[in-house]
């Protein structure tokens, strides 16, 4: 005779996939504390290394404020701020096209939707070390290398998000636009742009403060900016000269984590 009671007995498929979820949170627990153990900082290299650290920064101590090396830093300084203002603007406007032609549902060429998104997904996933020696060795040290390779990361990085803002906008007014006879190009400017503008605002400004603080490492790859003389200077064991550039760096790049947080609250 069948009881009426419900059984409390897990299903056979749930229980396989708690024991799946179970072997998976082992497996990754594993990962991280074999890697945590053979990687990570002990407490007796910690306290080993703290003397020569204080040595360190007791050599870097006092900064270097000659006014010739602060020309010069003032020039290097000028030199990273337009390879990031230039690589981030060029980057945003080629990064509108691509990310328009990979936004599934708005692309006018569907099939090569998925080329596109390649295309993103390989400029974001190379780190831009690479990219910088990639294009140091192809057009010379200098800054040019280090625009275009801000070019490629920002391409990289506001092209995904650009296409997930254009994917998520409204479909009622591009709808409305395409029934009376309006063109993808016409859509994507009356309904789409207006639309996802402070994302697509958000996106770039952050996109600009990433770009300040990679072009100050792409400098010491030679690819122009701050960074290469912040390489010079520990290269030639000048402490002084190179915290003085370190922190010059720190503001500068504080001062323009402040500005890009003001204008997002703003056009907020």
């Amino acid at each position: 005779m069948p009881s009426d009671v419900p059984s409390s007995r897990e299903p056979s498929r749930l229980a396989g996939s708690g024991a799946l979820r179970f072997a998976l949170l082992v497996a990754v627990g594993a990962v991280i504390v074999s890697s945590v153990y053979q990687v990570g900082p002990s407490p007796d290299r910690l306290l080993a290394g703290a003397p020569r650290m204080a040595n360190l920064v007791g050599r870097m101590l006092p900064p270097d404020v000659t006014p010739s090396f602060l020309a010069r830093v003032a020039g290097q300084l000028r030199e990273t701020l337009q390879i990031a203002i230039a690589g981030t603007f060029i980057g945003i406007v080629l990064s509108l096209p691509v990310a328009w032609m990979s936004a599934r549902g708005v692309t006018p060429f569907p099939k090569l939707a998925v080329v596109f998104k390649g295309l993103v997904s390989f400029f974001r996933t190379v780190p831009d070390l690479v990219w910088a020696l990639v294009f140091v060795a192809t057009v010379g040290l200098g800054a040019v290398a280090g625009t275009m390779t801000i070019i490629v990361d920002t391409i990289g990085f506001c092209g995904r998000f650009f296409c997930e803002s254009m994917e998520e906008a409204d479909k009622k007014p591009q709808e409305a636009l395409a029934a009376t006879g309006a063109g993808r190009i016409g859509v994507l400017f009356a309904a789409i742009l207006p639309d996802t503008l402070p994302s697509l605002t958000n996106s770039a400004l952050f996109s600009l403060e990433k770009a300040v603080r990679a072009s100050v490492v792409l400098g010491l790859v030679g690819a122009g900016g701050i960074g290469q003389e912040l390489q010079v200077a520990f290269d030639l064991f000048q402490y002084q000269k190179a915290s003085t550039i370190i922190i010059v760096i720190f503001g500068v790049v504080l001062v323009m984590e402040v500005a890009t947080n003001k204008l997002r609250r703003m056009l907020a």
